[in-house]
């Protein structure tokens, strides 16, 4: 099937021509792990992960790239200044950077793992690179794209790329200081970045090491480009991050990648839009509080409708995070579950292969095309109604739906089989047949009363039009 995404460098859909047949080469950008993942982040990672879905629906092997930022990246992203967003986090929460690393890396997989998003191929750290990010550094110095700020660190001279910009249509003379540090007249273009930041002599960091300029640490920018380069080689296929990575750090990866590699570095590349809070200000922990799924988890909705109300939006779009938004989302998702617990209940019938094919590549097609996720959930609820189809060719489909987009709708239909088929005990029996004797009587207090103390001891009474049946709590 052919597979349609917009890129950005060209900013136009584009039909994806792999660099090598049946393979996609893919890096993201990782999280920074001096917090924990708000929500806007997580919303990325989802997308990530029904990008490499998608591929490994239509029969493509992918290897995917994700880094973790573990040093490098400062606080002001807006004016390209501040402190070491690690170096910050270790003295907030009292441990060493290393420490932190490790615990807000645990925490972020952990989320990741609750969303149900799959593993990367390769998780490399920025500070297992530093040796790779000194020799880039010295291929550009070699080149003549680099110069010293004597104090201050080694930088990159952006007047020297011709290109400097293209990814978001940009000119030198539109951005602001392109460096994740204090600007500074000292450069000689308001683009410059630091490559190399040697350490404050007042400053004891933990993070720093030895090079040919002096003792320091590298610019934020560079990892991402020597991590792709060493793991998947000097042209892939995507780069994927948050549409605020295009003007900057993007657009810096590039300057520093090409002048090395050739043009292009990248083939395609995919942004994924903000998730905005009710003001319609991107989600962010620069504002200080923020929403992590330690939220989400905290009112008992469970993660994965998180990743379902994603997957009704499109990543071109931004989203407006409510808990009524999730919630209504919830219901839906539940929907679909129940309509599953039937199915598993029913599973009649041989799989029609001509029936699958056909509702198969209906449902993969608009996924294939540019990320439509919302219209193949569409697709998807239409084999659920359709009578024509037998139960066990839907099941059949269903799985195929929660290899597509992750949704674990087999997985949470069998936790409520098991809950169902469990032996309910004679006084929750006794309490439901007495309960439907009041409601016959008309004695809706006592049903009211009967309910409530059925729900205390684990079970949950539904109505039926045959009676009522009887569901063990999750």
């Amino acid at each position: 099937m052919q597979i349609r995404l917009f890129n950005a460098l060209t900013r136009k859909v584009e039909d994806f021509v792999p660099i090598i047949p049946n393979h996609v080469g893919f890096y993201s950008c990782g999280p920074t792990v001096y917090h924990y993942a708000h929500l806007g982040n997580l919303r990325t990672m989802v997308h990530n992960d029904l990008l490499k879905r998608m591929f490994l629906a239509n029969g493509y092997d992918v290897h995917h790239v994700m880094n973790i930022t573990d040093v490098g990246h400062l606080t002001n992203e807006d004016n390209d200044s501040g402190e070491d967003k690690m170096e910050k986090g270790a003295a907030r929460d009292h441990k060493s950077v290393w420490d932190i690393a490790k615990f807000y890396l645990d925490e972020f997989l952990h989320d990741s793992d609750d969303l149900n998003i799959m593993r990367p191929t390769d998780m490399p750290r920025a500070t297992e690179y530093i040796k790779e990010q000194i020799e880039l550094i010295q291929k550009l110095e070699e080149l003549g794209y680099t110069y010293e700020i004597p104090g201050d660190g080694i930088y990159y001279d952006t007047s020297k790329f011709a290109d400097y910009g293209a990814l978001t249509g940009g000119s030198l003379s539109g951005q602001r200081a392109g460096a994740r540090v204090e600007y500074n007249d000292a450069k000689r273009n308001p683009t410059d970045f630091a490559l190399w930041k040697y350490s404050p002599k007042d400053v004891q960091r933990q993070m720093e090491w030895d090079s040919p300029w002096g003792v320091g640490f590298p610019g934020w920018h560079t990892e991402c480009c020597v991590m792709s380069m060493k793991l998947l080689g000097a042209h892939f296929d995507i780069h994927t991050g948050g549409e605020d990575l295009s003007r900057v750090h993007h657009t810096n990866e590039i300057a520093q990648s090409e002048p090395i590699v050739g043009k292009p570095w990248v083939h395609y590349w995919v942004h994924f839009s903000f998730l905005v809070d009710k003001s319609g200000d991107k989600m962010s922990k620069s504002k200080g509080e923020f929403l992590g799924m330690n939220a989400v988890r905290d009112r008992n909705i469970d993660p994965i409708v998180y990743r379902y109300w994603i997957v009704l939006g499109h990543y071109q779009s931004q989203l407006a995070f409510s808990f009524d938004a999730l919630e209504s989302a919830g219901t839906g998702y539940n929907n679909i579950v129940r309509k599953v617990v039937d199915l598993l209940a029913n599973p009649d019938g041989e799989i029609d292969e001509n029936v699958y094919n056909s509702w198969h590549d209906k449902i993969l097609t608009p996924v294939s095309d540019n990320l439509k996720t919302a219209e193949s959930l569409v697709v998807f609820q239409d084999l659920l109604k359709d009578k024509s189809v037998n139960n066990a060719t839907k099941l059949a489909l269903v799985k195929f739906v929660d290899d597509l987009l992750g949704l674990e709708f087999v997985q949470h239909a069998q936790k409520i089989r098991e809950l169902e088929t469990l032996t309910v005990p004679d006084e929750i029996q006794e309490m439901a047949q007495k309960r439907m004797e009041a409601k016959k009587s008309r004695d809706f207090a006592t049903a009211d009363e009967l309910r409530n103390q059925i729900d205390s001891a684990g079970w949950t009474v539904m109505d039926t039009p045959d009676g009522y049946k009887l569901v063990k709590k999750q």
